[in-house]
């Protein structure tokens, strides 16, 4: 892509720049300050958003959205930073993002698997696949874009899960399963979708899985079997999700801003 300004200078962008400018590593350095906060803690609070792409003045109007409050302990994104996977696309996101009063953790969209964008995401974000403790929540977080990846590689990755089950930290009680595209969408394996549902009620106290991706706020029960799924609204529909979980339960509330 080339772009003429006046002067007859020229400036370039290239698709494939994987030359980040700005902080990297966002995830691993944040989810040190979520455990670090919150350790021995037995209530959580976190805000759920999602599908940021492109709409990069509604990102900012949540994140100040968010900064009024107290009472949130950090923020998932569900994926979608970017519309197209260029580099610039989610150093401007990150940029917004990191304007946040508390530590906050991206997961990768079908978006950003586009061009180089899992490239620059595994270097701003990190993994695709990672976990960490919130007080006595072990939150999962999985890489559910299959088709983006044309059923080359295991997605979901069922020997992370396993691993994860297997190492469960002894210091949490429950579980949260986020990921980007949910089963029986799209994007999503569906021939092993019952295996999928079988391998996280595996995990202690599951408390409710969470997702992207559709672009609005669902709550559904999508294999009948109790576990509930709860989708965070594209950030234009300027909403978001609050969750707090409690000791004996959790409650939810759909925020407009």
């Amino acid at each position: 892509m080339t772009m003429l300004t006046n002067g007859c200078d020229m400036i370039e962008y290239h698709p494939y720049d994987l030359n980040i400018k700005g902080d990297t590593d966002i995830n691993r350095r944040n989810i040190q300050s979520i455990e670090a906060s919150l350790n021995g803690k037995e209530e959580v609070s976190f805000i759920l958003i999602s599908d940021t792409q492109r709409w990069y003045d509604e990102t900012e109007d949540a994140v100040n959205a968010i900064n009024e409050r107290n009472d949130v302990d950090f923020v998932i994104h569900c994926g979608d930073l970017s519309d197209f996977g260029m580099k610039m696309e989610f150093e401007k996101q990150r940029d917004i993002l990191n304007r946040l009063n508390v530590p906050y953790v991206c997961l990768l969209g079908n978006h950003d698997c586009l061009a180089t964008g899992k490239e620059v995401f595994n270097t701003i974000f990190g993994d695709e696949n990672f976990s960490f403790t919130a007080g006595n929540v072990r939150f999962v977080c999985l890489n559910t874009n299959a088709l983006e990846f044309d059923y080359s590689e295991a997605v979901p990755d069922f020997s992370f899960l396993e691993r994860e089950l297997q190492n469960f930290p002894s210091q949490a009680a429950k579980t949260v399963i986020a990921m980007h595209a949910p089963p029986r969408s799209e994007q999503f394996n569906n021939n092993i979708a019952r295996v999928f549902q079988y391998c996280i009620s595996q995990f202690p106290a599951l408390q409710f899985c969470a997702y992207g991706h559709i672009h609005s706020f669902s709550e559904n029960d999508l294999f009948e079997d109790g576990v509930m799924y709860y989708s965070a609204p594209s950030i234009n529909k300027r909403s978001y999700v609050h969750f707090t979980i409690k000791p004996n339960d959790y409650n939810y509330e759909l925020v407009e801003f």
